[in-house]
């Protein structure tokens, strides 16, 4: 093995580690471990195949270190974890069936989109608070049809390409639900492992990938997810939502500069 090859080797490894512990506090790992795939030679494709496959542990780990505050949420988490498997799977063949570019346009329109309404959710949530207090109305502990139908549409999304999907997803949620950012964080964890397992075991039988990259990245974003969420749960709010910003804003502007 050359020296050229392990220093590869050891940048993937690395950018695994990254991806998984920023996927598991913000998502947008993807725009971390994606570019170093690219630039080890692989093409397009069969990166973004390898990045998904990947990531998986890193998403798992990531949900499974938020596993407490999950407490109390299976019913919420079993009915968004069914939009998310048609969503992804839905994701996975448009990557195979549409151009590359199909998405490069939409994609930072969306991200800041999000990143909007999660800097006005305390906002938005105390108007809508307020709104229900007057019509003595209780929100949905579901958030309701529009909520299920926005994160399915999302984990389109993030089957296809998954940049950032994670700020969509909390966007969303914090929107429509009553409850902390760290548990919509768990819940997002759990819908980001969803998706990335539907598409990649459908990848596994209708996409070519690189065994190297994905056990490297496997290996990384295990550790990584774990990490993240062990300094994840200790953020306050305010914190948590300053680095979504600054992790999601960094996004767009890699994402336009591409």
């Amino acid at each position: 093995m050359s020296a050229a090859q392990l220093g590869e080797m050891s940048a993937v490894l690395g950018a695994g580690v990254a991806a998984g512990a920023v996927n598991a506090v913000v998502g947008s790992g993807t725009l971390i471990s994606f570019p170093v795939l690219l630039a080890t030679g692989l093409p397009p494709v069969t990166a973004t195949v390898s990045n998904a496959l990947g990531l998986i542990p890193g998403s798992i780990s990531g949900a499974v270190g938020y596993r407490h505050e999950l407490r109390g949420l299976r019913g919420r988490v079993l009915k968004f974890s069914a939009g998310a498997v048609l969503g992804g799977l839905t994701g996975a063949t448009l990557l195979l069936a549409l151009p590359a570019s199909a998405f490069e346009r939409i994609v930072p329109v969306l991200v800041g989109l999000a990143l909007v309404l999660v800097v006005l959710q305390p906002l938005i949530g105390g108007r809508l608070r307020d709104r229900r207090e007057r019509k003595g109305t209780a929100v949905r502990p579901d958030g309701g049809p529009l909520l299920f139908i926005g994160l399915a549409l999302a984990s389109v999304y993030g089957g296809y390409f998954s940049a950032a999907q994670g700020i969509i997803y909390v966007a969303l949620m914090g929107m429509l639900l009553d409850d902390g950012l760290q548990r919509l964080t768990a819940v997002k964890n759990v819908l980001v492992a969803v998706v990335n397992s539907v598409a990649a075991l459908f990848f596994l039988f209708a996409a070519e990938f690189d065994w190297t990259a994905v056990a490297l990245l496997a290996v990384g974003s295990a550790a990584g997810g774990h990490l993240g969420a062990k300094v994840g749960r200790r953020l306050r709010p305010s914190v948590l939502r300053a680095f979504i910003v600054l992790v999601g804003t960094a996004s767009i502007v890699q994402l336009v500069l591409r």
